[in-house]
């Protein structure tokens, strides 16, 4: 048993559990038939015993039952040539091990969500939406820029992110999105009966450009901050 301990070492304490756990049953149902090979009565006890062991194992050990509840927040790295930055998210998602992607609802029910970054600065955050997955092991978050714009002039006024944000006065330019779908391949694993938090960071410097005079370009630098259970 050290010996597959040391091979499931690269899992989740909790899968590692179940894994381990598993094996436990099969390793015990084969003891048990072993005495019983040469009986006629081993046929009904074998199908009893390899029934117990589906039993014990049904769950993938990535995939087992139950719902997780898990919120997605947002934070940002500063950007220091406007007074605000706007983007709008179209879509967030969650994939499972084993499965699809799950659509994170953005809060309130819209259908998109504007956030301003230079409001998310110096360790605010703001929330983009939350929903009741199935609960496993998940490999990737996945979201959808739709646009985005710099003002120059003047902050915005109002909440950090919501369906829609007033524009502020003054100067202002729309940022190129060459490609919005940013893809975060940070496995974690979401706990039945349990609420997860998963912090992102936007880097605004990374992300935005100026190509040219007036002109400026995004390629979205999002990284995994925290994935935080109680």
């Amino acid at each position: 048993m050290v010996r597959m301990e040391s091979r499931v070492d690269f899992l989740g304490v909790g899968v590692k559990r179940r894994v381990l756990a598993c094996i436990k049953v099969i390793l015990d149902t084969v003891q048990l038939l072993l005495p019983l090979a040469d009986m006629k009565l081993s046929l009904p006890f074998t199908a009893a015993a390899l029934a117990l062991s589906t039993i014990a194992c049904g769950d993938s050990p990535s995939n087992p039952s139950g719902t997780a509840s898990v919120s997605l927040r947002l934070t940002d790295s500063p950007f220091s040539d406007a007074q605000s930055v706007l983007v709008t998210f179209s879509s967030v998602s969650v994939h499972r091990t084993g499965s699809s992607f799950s659509t994170i609802p953005f809060a309130g029910g819209a259908t998109s969500r504007t956030c301003d970054l230079k409001k998310l600065e110096n360790g605010a955050n703001d929330i983009l939406g939350t929903e009741g997955v199935p609960a496993g092991d998940y490999t990737q978050i996945r979201l959808l820029v739709a646009s985005a714009v710099l003002y120059f002039d003047n902050p915005s006024t109002g909440p950090t992110c919501a369906p829609a944000i007033a524009a502020p006065a003054g100067a202002s330019a729309a940022v190129t999105i060459p490609s919005g779908d940013v893809r975060l391949n940070r496995p974690f694993t979401l706990a039945a009966n349990t609420a997860t938090t998963v912090l992102l960071d936007f880097d605004g410097d990374r992300s935005i450009r100026e190509t040219s005079a007036g002109v400026y370009s995004m390629t979205p630098v999002i990284s995994v901050v925290s994935v935080q259970q109680p």
